[in-house]
C-alpha cells in the first residue's frame, strides 16, 4: 500500500469539497478508472465529490444514501469500474477485498465535529483542568477513526492500492501530524502526487 498525502492543497477550512480537493480526487479517480471508495466528513462533501465525478467522467457512482447500504456496497464489489462514497458508516464497515478497492480517498482529517456531545464534554474537563482537549482527546479519537478508515484498503493478503488523503494537515502540522501518521499501517509515504497517479495507472493495466 502507499499512503499519499495531498500536502500541496490547501488547509480545509470551508464544509464540503473544496474546489482543489475536488479537482485532485477527479485525477486519481480517472488514473485508476474506478475502484474507489470515499470516505467524506460529511454528507454534503460526498455528494459534491458524486456530483463531479458523474458530471466529468463516465464511471458509475454509488452515493450512500441513495440506495440501501448493503446493496451499494454489493454493487460496488461487482461493478469493477465504480465507485461508493460516503460518511462515517463507510469508514468502519465496508469489506471489500481483491481488486473491486484500490483506491480509498479520505477528504479531511477526522477530528470529532463540535456537535458530538460526549467528545466535547471530555475536552472542554480537559480544557477546565488546564490541559489540551484538542490533544488529549481530539487527536486520539482522529487516529483511531483515520486507521480505521486507511484500513479499508488491505483488506486481505495480496490486496494492493493507495490511499490518498486530501487534508495537507497530515503532512504539515507539526504537533499532530506524526502521531497520526505513526497510527496508520506501515505504508509506503509520499507527498508527491505524480508518484501517486503513475502507481494508480500501473494498478489500472494489471
Amino acid at each position: 500500500g502507499i499512503l499519499y498525502v495531498a500536502a500541496h492543497l490547501p488547509r480545509p477550512s470551508v464544509s464540503g469539497l473544496p474546489e482543489a480537493a475536488g479537482e485532485e480526487l477527479l485525477g486519481l479517480v480517472q488514473a485508476l478508472g474506478g475502484r474507489t471508495l470515499g470516505l467524506f466528513s460529511s454528507r454534503r462533501a460526498a455528494q459534491q465529490a458524486a456530483e463531479l465525478l458523474r458530471a466529468r467522467t463516465d464511471l458509475p457512482v454509488l452515493l450512500q444514501g441513495e440506495e440501501a447500504l448493503p446493496l451499494l456496497v454489493r454493487r460496488f464489489r461487482e461493478e469493477r469500474a465504480s465507485c461508493l462514497f460516503g460518511v462515517m458508516s463507510l469508514w468502519q464497515g465496508v469489506d471489500v477485498p481483491g481488486d473491486a478497492c484500490q483506491l480509498v480517498v479520505i477528504d479531511r482529517l477526522p477530528f470529532p465535529r463540535p456537535d458530538e456531545p460526549l467528545a466535547a464534554a471530555r475536552a472542554a474537563a480537559v480544557d477546565a483542568g488546564g490541559g489540551s482537549g484538542f490533544a488529549a482527546v481530539s487527536v486520539p479519537i482522529a487516529a483511531v477513526r483515520l486507521a480505521q478508515g486507511v484500513g479499508r484498503l488491505i483488506r486481505a493478503t495480496g490486496d494492493k492500492g493507495v490511499v490518498a488523503v486530501l487534508d495537507s494537515r497530515l503532512e504539515t502540522a507539526r504537533g499532530y501530524g506524526p502521531f497520526l501518521r505513526r497510527s496508520l499501517p506501515p505504508f509506503w509515504y509520499t507527498t508527491r502526487p505524480e508518484v501517486a497517479r503513475g502507481a494508480l495507472e500501473r494498478l489500472a493495466k494489471s
